[in-house]
């Protein structure tokens, strides 16, 4: 891995991190170069150190990476997941300290192998680097694959395929959503390389329609608060109903001085929620909203810029007893959004991302009848 002298990029560049009352530029910088201290020298991104990889928290801590002007390690982070691709498009759902070969869940899961079509977009914009877009585009192209051979009629996506090749055919909203994100990036970079795709023209409109209008289709986690926010912050909810569908919940998932709780019942905030509600929040204009949040979870932050992963506000105790680099990456996610940055308000704000084809829905003609 290069070290951060021989990245390309100016020192102060994660300076632009600086958002008054969430992070200074010192702390930006910190956290930076935490996340980027955890990077093997391979390019792949676990939790922390010891603990597991997964494709979609190997992406965040790459975009986060990005934002900071770190492209050289970002660009390694992607080129991992190139040369480690299974034969039918995906990855395992974990990865041992982000070793390759030692997978710890031989899962494939569909949103964990959607996502990277966001990063390789996010680090295009950011760095303009068509070499690295024409290497990773088979990776992402074959990704999709496996991804659309888990849609269900409905237009969902199957959760995951089991190690012995079963899909399992239940779908999760969240992973669904962030699935849609994924796949309007995917046309997105299919237009780059001018090679259209109309079946994933025609499985995008789907699935946003599903994630839109279909809860029925998705097994109940409505505990959860990312079943809550998420379809606003992968952009297939948007406008009036975005605005109403976060004020619905509001109350059963913010806690006003310490973030978003995790799971409705739990006195747990956790800095990933937190962070994406305030990613969601800007995406539809209430930038206010989403810069308190991210205030509160600065009591998440420890001196040298990582996160912890939770707050138990009710006993006052950090838990789990862990800092990870998705949590740190999320945090620089939605502070480089609030703060302008082109390619993460491209592929968040989803402003000229492609939507897909809206499907001809009979049940819901029928529903409005």
């Amino acid at each position: 891995m290069p070290t951060p002298e021989h990245t390309g990029r100016p020192a102060e560049h994660a300076g632009r991190l600086a958002l008054p009352g969430v992070l200074t530029a010192h702390e930006a910088r910190a956290t930076v170069d935490w996340i980027a201290a955890r990077q093997r020298p391979d390019g792949a991104i676990p939790w922390f150190d010891g603990h597991h990889l997964d494709p979609w928290d190997h992406v965040e801590a790459a975009m986060a990476l990005d934002t900071a002007g770190e492209h050289a390690r970002a660009a390694a982070a992607y080129h991992w997941l190139a040369d480690h691709q299974n034969a039918d498009g995906s990855w395992y759902a974990a990865y041992a300290e982000g070793d390759p070969g030692r997978p710890t869940d031989l899962g494939r899961e569909s949103n964990f192998c959607a996502y990277p079509a966001v990063g390789v977009l996010h680090h295009h914009l950011a760095t303009g680097d068509d070499a690295f877009l024409r290497r990773m585009w088979p990776t992402v192209r074959a990704a999709v694959a496996f991804v659309l051979g888990l849609q269900r009629d409905g237009g969902q996506l199957g959760w995951r395929r089991e190690a012995n090749g079963q899909a399992v055919p239940d779908a999760l909203l969240t992973g669904s959503a962030s699935g849609y994100q994924a796949l309007r990036c995917a046309l997105a970079l299919a237009e780059r390389v001018g090679e259209a795709q109309p079946d994933w023209e025609v499985a995008t409109g789907r699935l946003g329609h599903a994630v839109r209008a279909h809860p029925e289709l998705f097994l109940d986690k409505s505990r959860y608060s990312m079943d809550w926010y998420y379809p606003v912050l992968a952009g297939a909810v948007r406008g009036e109903a975005a605005a109403e569908r976060l004020a619905a919940r509001w109350d059963e998932f913010v806690v006003p001085g310490f973030g978003v709780r995790c799971v409705r019942e739990n006195p747990w905030v956790t800095g990933g929620e937190s962070a994406e509600l305030a990613l969601a929040l800007w995406s539809v204009g209430q930038e206010e909203r989403a810069v308190e949040i991210l205030r509160a979870i600065g009591r998440l932050r420890a001196s040298d810029g990582r996160y912890w992963t939770g707050y138990v506000y009710a006993d006052d105790a950090y838990w789990p007893v862990e800092h990870t680099t998705w949590t740190a990456g999320s945090v620089l996610l939605a502070v480089a959004a609030l703060l302008g940055d082109p390619p993460t308000t491209a592929v968040f704000g989803g402003h000229g991302l492609p939507e897909g084809l809206e499907p001809d829905c009979r049940t819901c003609r029928d529903r409005h009848a």
